[in-house]
């Protein structure tokens, strides 16, 4: 890896590195979808929140870098670009000639550094976005964009040579076979009562009580497997492991396996059984999924309605659920999509 030990280090203002347009779409709502990465106030998933129809006069060009000027939680982040996209008004780009995905990813980096000076109460306009300054590598004075491109991709290459390495070791471990198909199976209602041993919800925490920690904290979120926050809680809260969570408000009906232990929120209610391992919480994970058609903001999933709750699974001649059937299906689907990978890096 390169030794930043001996290289010199200056303090450049955005403004005099990058040449500042903001971005035109005031109404997301009127977009149609479409194939065209929607970009707003967000530094979750690349700013990526939906993808909508190609429009010539609201799209913005690839290969820039975006600021996030406004928005709670994410106000002074910056992400990369590389493709072509249609940006929210509270988002301005910066263009560069010597920009690249490489030393974008860098510049990037640096930039959060500033993360630091806004909040939701005082934003990222023109005026102080231009007069931040980023602390970069220097040749001559001037920012080494090669020396940020060989960084990340040194960076890059040590990643994926570790990645590929984690997924070769799972595919040693696992085993394809030949099963029956989906449609093929015959399948049964079970309530979850009949197929969970614990049914809990978490418990009530609120965000100016968390503690800074490294502990997931689950609670009602769709995204990021339900993980809201990290927290170093040990007390007077639910912790719990080696289970599906299952959203009761917010994001109804949201559920992910976790392997490892975390703290719920009141927002949650775990479902567990000692005998499941992670492929048959990952099969019936996507089927728990489902109750979100069934209920909504004004109608959550309390603890009487989950007692009634029935989802169907595939089930053997015994008429009882085919927990080994569970497991090798999405064992077998993890070993296609691992191949895949694998096939698809070495091209």
């Amino acid at each position: 890896m390169i030794d930043f030990k001996n290289i010199k280090w200056k303090h450049f203002k955005v403004n005099d590195l990058f040449e500042i347009e903001k971005c035109k779409c005031k109404k997301a709502g009127d977009l149609e979808k479409g194939l065209i990465p929607y970009i707003g106030a967000t530094n979750k998933n690349n700013g990526i929140m939906n993808f909508v129809d190609h429009n010539d006069k609201l799209q913005s060009k690839g290969n820039k870098i975006v600021f996030i000027c406004d928005g709670q939680g994410s106000v002074g982040y910056s992400i990369y670009k590389y493709e072509d996209f249609i940006g929210s008004t509270t988002l301005k780009t910066g263009s560069n000639k010597n920009l690249n995905k490489f030393n974008g990813l860098f510049l990037t980096t640096s930039l959060d550094m500033n993360k630091t000076i806004y909040d939701y109460g005082y934003k990222r306009n023109d005026g102080r976005l231009k007069n931040e300054t980023i602390n970069l590598p220097t040749k001559n004075k001037k920012p080494d964009f090669e020396l940020m491109e060989k960084y990340s991709k040194q960076l890059l290459k040590n990643k994926l040579d570790k990645y590929k390495k984690y997924i070769e070791d799972i595919l040693n471990k696992i085993e394809y076979k030949e099963i029956d198909k989906l449609e093929n199976k015959e399948w049964k209602e079970f309530f979850l009562t009949e197929i969970f041993t614990q049914i809990q919800r978490g418990k009530r925490l609120t965000k100016a009580n968390q503690i800074k920690g490294a502990m997931p904290y689950v609670s009602s979120s769709g995204a990021n497997n339900g993980v809201d926050n990290y927290i170093g809680n040990k007390e007077k809260v639910r912790i719990f492991s080696n289970c599906l969570s299952l959203a009761n408000s917010g994001s109804v009906g949201a559920s992910f396996y976790h392997s490892y232990e975390f703290v719920a929120s009141d927002h949650i209610t775990h479902l567990k059984n000692e005998d499941f391992n992670e492929y048959i919480y990952l099969f019936i994970s996507t089927l728990t999924s489902r109750l979100s058609g069934k209920y909504n903001f004004n109608r959550e999933i309390n603890d009487k309605r989950i007692s009634r709750e029935k989802i169907l699974l595939p089930i053997n001649n015994k008429e009882e659920p085919d927990y080994h059937y569970m497991a090798q299906y999405i064992i077998n689907m993890k070993y296609k999509k691992i191949k895949q990978y694998l096939t698809f890096k070495e091209k």
